[in-house]
């Protein structure tokens, strides 16, 4: 009789845990992913006058900036201008642009508009093979490189 009594308390523990189980709201949907800007103006920046810009979006406390601010610092000449947008001194910069993410690259023409873009780290021959194929269409094997992120 004893024996009775424990499964059937057994049996309405187990039946009130599964109940409580399915009550549970479901997770929330997948959020979307982080974004690039597509236009810039360029008066925002320093260097305004060359016809190109990167603009690196960092932060101070992001190991993956330096990294991504270095490689891009070598892309660095009279045609294109590199500026390190760091969110503790540039904060209404990134606000202005909605940048959700760093680091956030952007490689954009003299009027603003982003030809290509990335999130996060990359490798520096993509970087460089981007920027390249920005400023000479057609220069690279892989014409995709931080195109990505602009159509998403």
């Amino acid at each position: 009789m004893i024996n009775l009594v424990v499964v059937l308390i057994a049996v309405v523990v187990a039946l009130g845990i599964a109940w409580i189980a399915k009550r549970r709201a479901p997770a929330p949907p997948t959020q979307g992913g982080f974004h690039v800007p597509t236009q810039i103006d360029r008066a925002d920046f320093p260097t305004a006058t060359t016809p190109w810009l990167i603009a690196v979006f960092t932060s101070a406390t992001c190991d993956a900036c330096k990294d991504i601010t270095s490689k891009a610092m070598v892309m660095q000449s009279s045609h294109v201008a590199v500026v390190n947008v760091e969110y503790q001194t540039d904060t209404p910069i990134h606000e202005r642009y909605a940048i959700d993410a760093v680091p956030t690259l952007v490689v954009a023409d003299q009027d603003g508009v982003v030809h290509a873009g990335f999130i996060g780290p990359i490798k520096a021959q993509d970087l460089w093979a981007a920027v390249a194929e920005c400023r000479e269409p057609g220069s690279t094997p892989e014409p995709h490189l931080g195109r990505e992120q602009l159509e998403s």
